[in-house]
């Protein structure tokens, strides 16, 4: 009976041992940022909204060109073989004419045009907002798989050290039944525990797997390696400790409010568009043309040649076009309110996003107290149970369901740690301010 009262706390002693191992750094290992910076630079997500919005820029800058100058070249020859009969003599020539004319025109007043530019610049915030969303969606997904592998890597680590220490209990109710100071009952309950663990073990090291493959398909990297958290540990805290300050923030900066709001100013000025057909245009227009013909024409055997310069305002007021446009103003109209119906609607998402991520994230901080004392319970409660085995007032079920209790606990709790962090990341994702350099905070509690 000494043998397991000596034995057991240096299983424990092992366990933790283990664990500082999994969370020391290792060769090659990589911090929140290295993987972050590696998984921009090859997420499929992520590069295809980058060059979604290079696409948009472009697209956006078309609009100016509606308010520009254009201009054009036109050239042409032509030659005409001209025979006329019943004539005498017959009349047979051939001549050859060519023209050049440059030509340009300057919009001066047409009101679609320059709503058409306005909405191009409403645009560029639209492909801003669009990847902003794209930026912040793939950091709490880097940041998700990260601490999944180091849960998974946890949870291996806390079921290895179970497996010990329940392989220690067999063994010790294995003795005493051999001495005659306990049942075979003893044995066979440390038994089927020692089975379940390595059914366990079996899952969690299958879980690592499939975790670090996720994390290194998104890195683009082939066996990652996470640092840890380093100890002691001290979380983050939440500020400001005020929801409505974190949702009054979220009505300025959150990308899906800025793309609700882009798009209902493109809906009014699409209406404006649709009014404008109604406006009268006026263009400036200017134009220089030249025309020569080397061997004459139908009238005159000699080379003649002219030359042209025109410059003047071209006006056009639309009088009636079948009802198209007030039909074409109608639709835009209804269009508008339902931007503005659409902006407000993502207002109320968002501020109920942040405030469901602001109260979980105090939730999360409030279980991590609760499992940290509930870790030193556990504690106290195995070598209770301990003694109380070793002087006959306890069976060895309870040992074992102590110590189940303890590891179950210890796995909470790391899990928990994690999810607060990812927490943090996931609030800030909700009010919109979420930015790289939020993961420098996290980058920091890692080992180094």
């Amino acid at each position: 009976m000494r043998t397991t009262k000596t034995r057991v706390p240096s299983l424990l002693s092992l366990a933790v041992a283990s664990l500082w191992v999994t969370c020391s750094p290792v060769a090659q290992a990589q911090n929140l940022v290295d993987l972050y910076t590696s998984a921009r630079a090859f997420d499929a997500g992520y590069l295809s909204a980058r060059l979604q919005y290079d696409a948009n820029l472009a697209r956006a800058d078309q609009a100016k060109a509606n308010i520009l100058p254009t201009a054009g070249l036109a050239a042409g020859a032509t030659r005409t073989d001209l025979a006329i009969s019943p004539v005498s003599p017959t009349l047979n020539r051939a001549f050859n004419n060519q023209t050049a004319t440059l030509s340009a025109s300057q919009p001066l007043y047409r009101p679609g045009n320059w709503a058409a530019y306005e909405q191009g610049k409403k645009q560029l915030d639209q492909a801003r907002s669009q990847l902003d969303t794209a930026e912040q969606d793939l950091i709490v997904r880097t940041s998700q798989a990260y601490f999944d592998v180091l849960a998974s890597q946890d949870s291996l680590t806390f079921v290895k050290a179970q497996k010990a220490a329940v392989a220690e209990q067999l063994a010790s109710a294995q003795r005493n039944f051999e001495v005659g100071t306990a049942t075979i009952t003893d044995s066979r309950e440390a038994q089927a525990r020692y089975d379940l663990v390595i059914a366990q073990e079996i899952a969690a090291e299958n879980d690592l797997r499939v975790k670090k493959l996720a994390l290194d398909q998104l890195v683009g990297k082939a066996d990652t390696q996470p640092r840890g958290l380093a100890a002691p540990l001290v979380l983050p805290t939440v500020v400001p400790v005020d929801v409505n300050a974190w949702v009054l923030q979220s009505e300025t900066v959150h990308p899906n409010i800025r793309l609700a709001q882009s798009n209902f100013d493109i809906a009014k000025l699409e209406v404006d568009k649709a009014e404008a057909g109604h406006k009268p245009t006026l263009d400036l227009v200017a134009s220089y043309g030249g025309s020569r013909n080397p061997s004459g024409t139908v009238t005159n055997s000699a080379t003649t040649r002219s030359t042209s310069a025109i410059i003047g305002l071209n006006f056009n007021l639309p009088l009636f076009a079948g009802y198209a446009t007030q039909n074409r103003v109608r639709e835009t109209l209804s269009l508008s309110d339902k931007a503005r119906t659409d902006l407000e609607g993502a207002r109320r998402t968002v501020a109920l996003s942040t405030r469901t991520a602001f109260f979980g994230l105090l939730s999360g901080q409030g279980q991590v107290k609760a499992l940290e004392a509930a870790e030193l319970s556990s504690q106290s409660a195995l070598d209770a149970n301990k003694l109380g085995y070793q002087v006959g007032v306890r069976i060895n079920i309870d040992v074992l369901n102590s110590q189940s209790q303890l590891f179950q606990t210890k796995r909470d709790l790391a899990r928990a740690r994690y999810d607060v962090l990812v927490g943090g990341l996931r609030l800030r994702q909700a009010n919109g301010t979420l930015t790289p350099d939020d993961l420098q905070t996290i980058n920091g509690l890692l080992v180094k």
